[in-house]
């Protein structure tokens, strides 16, 4: 195919704020520039930094009024929950620590949340914040990013529709090299905090990044975790959270799985991968190669689907940006999560009735899922790598 897909197709621009994403952070440029792919939102409010100094820096550089930057969190929800022009949405990209009180916050507002993962610290925790979404009648977002891909939308569609069979076993991993060294003593801000149990909170490496192949993997599968068996790692001198950790997983259905996640394996930057087996064939991914997926049929040659080329199944289609061969990446993927988002929610505030692709993006139920995941991996560790149920 020659050009891309997506496109808007949605009139209408909302207003958005944020909390974290000050000075030195970096996922909330990563955010405030997905949003800006499509054009859908603009940012007109903050409370970016527990610094008011550094919140007044970041918001006059995105040109935000002063009176919309303010000192915390809890001020900016109550403040934009009362204008007649509040915030449509919030976006919390602040260390895990904040993540719960500030979610409640918007939401006990009136204002509709996306939330970075993970979730919050706790399993009660989450719970409450789905209901309390559920209760207002409030959109919730959480950014897994990785689902926001067309090859990985493409691939459900192939699971989903009976293409590789019955689901028999799943293999997944991600592994980086970055906490080789003690970066979190050496000056690193993302490293420092990621480390530490007051702000990341139980785990560190299965918190980060095996959130992510839980997610993903429940995303394309549909599988519902019964039981697990993990080894947390410390191998970091000195750490007392996770940087290496090796799950075993049965399913509802039967299959059987292995997850690994590391920062600590050298040689990989961002190694996300996944490996999913049925009777009839199978599927593989890979995040530094995101526009390929490899196809193995019973009977037929192994094939690699293209996203720009080949034509996807609808839904992966429709969020394919640019022509074969552009390459589409981070920015692109977590833009197709914001662009449901955003439409979903603008069809909800014009009184439209929403669709299951327009509901399409990671949300409360899935945070709540990843919070147990954590939970559960952490438990199995300390009880000496025993099985636990889900």
């Amino acid at each position: 195919m020659i050009e891309g897909s997506a496109d808007s197709g949605i009139s209408g621009k909302l207003r958005y704020g944020m909390v974290g994403g000050g000075p030195g952070a970096f996922i909330g440029d990563v955010h405030r520039k997905s949003i800006g792919l499509d054009g859908m939102a603009d940012i007109v409010a903050g409370c970016f930094s527990r610094s008011y100094d550094g919140t007044l820096a970041t918001g006059k550089g995105l040109g935000i009024a002063e009176d919309r930057l303010y000192k915390t969190f809890e001020e900016m929800a109550g403040a934009e929950g009362k204008r007649s022009d509040k915030i449509d949405f919030v976006v919390i990209v602040t260390p895990n620590a904040a993540h719960f009180s500030a979610a409640k916050a918007f939401l006990n507002q009136g204002i509709h949340v996306v939330c970075d993962k993970p979730l919050c610290f706790e399993e009660a925790e989450a719970a409450e914040l789905v209901e309390l979404a559920k209760k207002n009648k409030l959109l919730f977002g959480v950014t897994y990013t990785y689902t926001g891909f067309p090859a990985v939308k493409h691939a459900k569609e192939m699971i989903r529709k009976g293409e590789i069979g019955e689901l028999i076993y799943i293999n997944a991993e991600y592994p980086q090299d970055w906490l080789i060294t003690p970066q979190e003593k050496e000056g690193s801000k993302q490293a420092a905090w990621r480390t530490d149990p007051a702000l990341a909170g139980k785990s560190n490496c299965v918190g980060d990044i095996g959130s992510h192949i839980e997610n993903i993997i429940s995303y394309v599968t549909g599988l519902k975790i019964k039981s697990l068996c993990a080894r947390l790692d410390k191998i970091g001198p000195g750490r007392v959270l996770d940087d290496n950790a090796t799950i075993m997983l049965e399913y509802g259905n039967g299959a059987k799985g292995v997850y690994w996640s590391s920062q600590v394996a050298m040689g990989y930057d961002n190694g996300l991968k996944f490996r999913v087996f049925g009777t009839k064939g199978g599927i593989e991914w890979r995040v530094e190669d995101p526009n390929y997926l490899k196809v193995s049929l019973l009977g037929k040659p192994v094939f690699t689907l293209s996203r720009g080329r080949d034509g996807l199944y609808p839904r992966a289609q429709s969020l394919s940006r640019v022509p074969a061969g552009h390459p589409e990446g981070y920015f692109e993927a977590m833009a197709n999560i914001y662009k449901t988002f955003i439409g979903a929610l603008i069809k909800q505030k014009a009184g439209q009735p929403l669709s299951e692709d327009d509901l399409d993006f990671p949300n409360a139920e899935n945070g709540l899922e990843g919070v147990r995941f954590i939970g559960k991996c952490v438990e199995s560790s300390q009880k000496g790598a025993a099985w636990v149920n889900f």
